[in-house]
């Protein structure tokens, strides 16, 4: 009789734990999404994809996850997504995973060209930066691109229902017990290993679901800040040779953390809309289309103690102020209107030398809906950054808002990320292990080892 494994979630965490356990013939493995199919996603081709520069982009991404359709940008450094080096035991491991999964991705279509940091230009940007209290941290990176990531995605997808793989889409998980899951369709689903890897979408359902089975979680920090959109010649020099360049700072008044992320060079800023019907931005770039912008995100660490731990509570309350303000899109203003604290209006949105490549946008007045503290962090980012990046403080410059990576619990796990409850495995970001990509199916592969080394 098989063993039965039911992957919840069929992103990078899910998608590469099943890569992994797909090897051994006695296992039965189910992978349950709660989403649809690459080919039934919006933008499951070229030029729906593209189309994302003016349409929402939904949560609910369905197979391959939410990562895989924003920029798709493979970070393949083990100091990023999270500390995987820990996670994996050491850094050797995590770097042979990584080295593994994207012989994976270029196995399934991914682009060949890989940017690798010029050691010569990384240390003229970090002495720079480091003159100004900013720490560089140069990474080697792929680029997917937006619209290559369906056919990149599907081919996985089919490779592992060659191997034996269930897909069981458009099926939402209500609740886990220790030995089955039940879906909304009233079926039950017994399995001998569950691994839980529902995605950022899923982390308050997994949290909640951990609460019920007394498994023990952890709050984390929630990342609150904006998207910053300047023309592309004002970054060409850096993004030629790292084109997610990632800078750390602390800010002079408040001493808090604040880091880029996510810079989409030549790319497009796009809406996402989240279940409650608030809104929020991020950015998405195409390796065959372009824009005349590029745009990072500017995002400020927030931990919080008693009375309020919950720090996905207090980011949403942000959200929503913005989506309140916005009439229900993201607010965008240009810096210099912060600075000298007026609202933006679409006249002057209309007359800006920057033109915003999110049009779905409410000129307003960001500092109406951001608190004092996160708003004067990001102006001295900005500050600090012009330093390294001349341009980057002009007066025409575009922020959009909100930009929120919200924070899982952490479930508590042993090394091979399994809970309390036995043959109950969790990974990725909506378990508070991981951020992004290669981090998640880092994760997912180290529990699909420990599944393994349980069967073996």
């Amino acid at each position: 009789m098989p063993i039965r494994v039911v992957i919840i979630g069929a992103g990078a965490a899910g998608l590469f734990a099943a890569y992994e356990l797909c090897q051994l013939k006695k296992l039965e493995i189910k992978i349950v999404e709660e989403g649809p199919d690459v080919d039934k996603r919006n933008c499951a081709s070229k030029e729906h994809a593209v189309c994302l520069k003016c349409d929402p982009c939904r949560m609910l991404c369905g197979v391959g996850g939410a990562g895989a359709y924003s920029s798709g940008l493979l970070n393949l450094d083990p100091h990023i997504g999270g500390d995987l080096a820990e996670l994996a035991g050491s850094e050797q491991r995590a770097q042979k995973l990584i080295e593994k999964i994207d012989s994976i991705f270029l196995k399934h279509g991914a682009p060949q060209e890989v940017f690798y940091p010029n050691e010569e230009k990384i240390a003229e940007i970090q002495r720079l930066a480091g003159s100004v209290g900013i720490r560089f941290i140069p990474v080697r990176q792929r680029l997917i691109g937006t619209e290559n990531a369906p056919k990149i995605i599907k081919s996985i997808q089919e490779y592992l229902e060659k191997k034996g793989v269930q897909f069981l889409l458009n099926q939402r998980v209500i609740e886990i017990t220790p030995n089955t899951v039940k879906l909304q369709n009233g079926n039950e689903i017994q399995f001998d290993f569950c691994l839980a890897a529902p995605g950022r979408s899923g982390m308050h359902w997994l949290a909640t679901q951990m609460e019920k089975l007394k498994v023990e979680t952890k709050y984390l920090p929630v990342d609150i800040g904006v998207r910053v959109e300047v023309p592309a010649f004002i970054m060409d020099h850096i993004c030629q040779f790292e084109r997610d360049p990632k800078f750390h700072i602390f800010t002079t008044t408040y001493d808090d953390f604040v880091r880029s992320f996510c810079t989409n060079h030549r790319g497009y800023v796009v809406q996402e809309v989240y279940d409650d019907g608030t809104v929020a931005v991020n950015g998405h770039s195409f390796i065959t289309e372009k824009s005349q912008n590029t745009n990072f995100a500017l995002l400020v660490r927030v931990a919080l103690t008693h009375p309020l731990e919950d720090t996905s509570a207090y980011g949403k309350s942000i959200v929503q102020a913005c989506t309140t303000l916005g009439g229900g899109k993201p607010l965008v203003q240009r810096l210099g209107d912060i600075k000298r604290g007026r609202r933006s209006t679409e006249e002057k949105i209309k007359k800006n030398i920057i033109q915003p490549t999110l049009k779905n946008t409410t000129a307003g007045d960001i500092s109406m809906a951001f608190p004092h503290r996160i708003l004067t962090d990001i102006l001295e980012a900005i500050e600090r950054l012009d330093r390294v990046i001349p341009g980057i403080e002009s007066n025409n410059t575009l922020l959009y808002a909100p930009e929120i990576k919200y924070s899982a619990k952490q479930i508590v796990t042993n090394e091979h990320l399994e809970t309390s409850i036995e043959n109950l495995f969790v990974a990725g970001d909506g378990a508070g292990q991981t951020r992004g990509i290669i981090g998640a199916a880092v994760s997912g592969m180290i529990a699909a080892h420990g599944i393994i080394q349980k069967v073996a």
